[in-house]
């Protein structure tokens, strides 16, 4: 039983990075390569004239619903998977938090505020960075897709010890 523990120990976290790599690799690079010194150059441009990330602020999406309601009246491929992508990609995210709470004090609230906080810090590195847009449906649909996640894997770790 103590091996299949340690396994667990060292398997899980390590699922984990690579999850979140595969998050990061995403949301902020679509699938492109990870280019460090081409990140470097735009932290710097735009940290030295504010005005890009101005810029970028003002064509984002701040209001609520505005995007999903679109793509839910244009339906294309691209919605389809903008909207469910956005939840498949950290339901991931809630079944970790489960999996790799050791004490089972996890809650939903909690579950909440990572998600959140997460999908927050990517937002705003697309921002800042200016490699992709800022919108806040791009946060609903994240935490709600973590939130799916939790529950999912809750309610079947439920099934399974009763």
């Amino acid at each position: 039983m103590k091996a299949a523990i340690r396994v667990k120990d060292s398997i899980v976290p390590a699922l984990y990075a690579v999850y979140m790599y595969a998050v990061f690799k995403i949301i902020l690079f679509k699938f492109s390569s990870i280019d460090i010194p081409f990140l470097w150059h735009q932290l710097l441009r735009n940290l030295g004239n504010l005005g890009y990330i101005k810029d970028r602020w003002e064509t984002a999406n701040v209001v609520p619903f505005a995007s999903i309601s679109s793509n839910i009246q244009s339906l294309s491929n691209h919605d389809l998977i903008n909207l469910f992508g956005n939840i498949a990609i950290f339901m991931p995210y809630g079944i970790f938090l489960v999996w790799m709470d050791q004490k089972h004090q996890i809650s939903l609230p909690g579950v909440f505020l990572r998600a959140l906080g997460l999908s927050l810090c990517l937002e705003c590195s697309q921002l800042v960075l200016s490699i992709g847009s800022f919108d806040v449906d791009d946060l609903i649909l994240n935490v709600s897709g973590g939130l799916l996640g939790y529950m999912i894997f809750r309610k079947s770790l439920r099934k399974k010890e009763g």
